[in-house]
């Protein structure tokens, strides 16, 4: 039996559950299952919508990312097969492993990795107490509208999410770095093999043929296309480094 005066831990764990509003839970992250359907329209950052955290993903173009475009004809994209939103820290998620994989295996400079869906759309959250006691003391609302509380990308059926350029040697490799990745995204992608020049628009032998012709000009990842029109000495100069 308890005799005397109960001692100080006694007294601190009782009133910690019996005033609920005294305490500081920190509590983790909301599953991203809860975001996952795109249910309500676009609510990006604005002057209206304030106070919205910062996207975990900063970084959307990686690997050799100055190599020409001759350098690296392959490529390969990750596409989405369902119209859902995917959270900046699943993107995060898919580039660090998808580049791991390629650093390890390949080397650092044997690839261009894109992602090509940016998280610009705010989902909310109507925070609640969910200690003990709190049904005596919030008991919510219907409709509430909450608060920022991270930021997703919205994609649809057949947008690219992810695309890496690369030589024809390192392709396994590139198809086993997305396959990896895309367990980190939650419903169904598929794994695509571009038929264009890595990441231009023309096909490759379109490609091969334009610059046998010297119709096209390196731009980086890209090409620009020479045009028959325009001032004479402008197109003379551009012809010369074609």
């Amino acid at each position: 039996m308890f005799r005397g005066r109960p001692s100080q831990s006694v007294y601190s764990a009782r009133d910690r559950f019996s005033n609920p509003q005294e305490t500081s839970i920190k509590m983790g992250r909301r599953p991203a299952r809860c975001y996952r359907y795109c249910k309500n329209k676009p609510y990006p950052k604005s002057r209206y919508n304030r106070g919205v955290p910062d996207p975990k993903i900063r970084i959307f173009d990686l690997g050799r990312k100055k190599a020409s475009v001759d350098d690296f004809p392959f490529c390969c994209h990750l596409v989405s097969d369902e119209y859902e939103q995917l959270s900046s820290e699943a993107l995060e998620a898919a580039r660090i492993c998808a580049n791991k994989y390629i650093v390890k295996t390949a080397g650092k400079e044997a690839f261009h990795m894109r992602v090509r869906v940016h998280p610009f759309h705010v989902v909310r959250i109507n925070k609640m107490l969910s200690c003990a006691g709190a049904d005596r003391l919030q008991q919510g609302m219907r409709g509430a509208w909450g608060k920022p509380y991270g930021s997703v990308a919205r994609v649809n059926i057949g947008q690219v999410i992810m695309s890496i350029r690369c030589k024809d040697s390192n392709r396994a490799v590139i198809m086993e770095a997305l396959r990896r990745a895309r367990y980190k995204f939650p419903g169904r992608q598929k794994i695509i093999v571009s038929k264009k020049w890595g990441f231009t628009p023309l096909a490759r032998a379109d490609y091969e043929a334009l610059k046998a012709n010297k119709q096209v000009i390196n731009d980086g990842a890209y090409v620009q296309f020479l045009k028959p029109k325009g001032a004479l000495l402008q197109n003379l100069r551009t012809a010369e480094r074609a």
